[in-house]
This record gives structure tokens, C-alpha cells and sequence, in this order.
């Protein structure tokens, strides 16, 4: 049932998973591990927060401007988490530094541009 708490599973697409790889890789090379492990661990935190009322979620401007309204966003400092609630799960697209061109970013994981 939706909107109570604890009832839905959160799910990454392989996309996401590689996005988590590619932020901690260049944080632990361009900065140290210990900060790496650090935004991993509060970014995998705003994921499985998910699981509990992720309608909270505010819309993503960039496509809220296009009138796509079935996703939503999650932020840890400037990283943003873009996932979309679909019956009991919630599934998580795209997780990116929010300082990269994210009209670019959304289109190519999300509308296949």
C-alpha cells in the first residue's frame, strides 16, 4: 500500500550501480578513500531512505520543465539521486555530481536521447 512506511523495495538499475562506482573511483583518486567512502555511505543512506515515503521527493526541474512528472530526486550535498516510484518499488535511475549538464545526463538515461 502505498505511502506507508517501510513497504517499498528499492531497486537499482545497473546504470545507478555504475554511477555509485564511478563517483567513489574518483573520489578516492582525486581526493583521498576515506572521503570516498564517506559519500558512498550517505549516498547508499539516501537511497535505502527510500524506501520509506519516497513520494517526498521533489521533481527534477529539467524534466518538470518538459512536463514529465513520474520522477523525482533525493540530494546528498550536490550529488542527485533520480528515481521513480512504480507500484511498491522504487527505482533508482541515475545518481550524478548535480554541476554536470543534467538536461544531457537526464535525456540520455532516462528518455533514450
Amino acid at each position: 500500500m502505498a505511502g506507508v512506511p517501510g513497504t517499498f523495495e528499492v531497486l537499482l538499475i545497473e546504470g545507478a550501480e555504475q554511477d555509485l562506482e564511478s563517483i567513489h573511483d574518483y573520489i578516492a583518486e582525486f581526493d583521498c578513500v576515506a572521503n570516498a567512502n564517506y559519500v558512498l555511505d550517505e549516498l547508499m543512506e539516501v537511497v535505502e531512505g527510500l524506501s520509506t515515503f519516497p513520494e517526498r521527493g521533489s521533481y527534477p526541474k529539467e524534466l518538470a520543465g518538459l512536463g514529465i512528472k513520474e520522477y523525482r530526486q533525493a540530494f546528498f550535498k550536490l550529488y542527485r539521486v533520480i528515481y521513480r516510484v512504480m507500484g511498491s518499488q522504487v527505482i533508482i535511475y541515475l545518481i550524478a555530481d548535480g554541476r554536470r549538464d543534467m538536461q544531457s545526463v537526464l535525456a540520455r538515461r532516462l528518455l533514450g536521447a
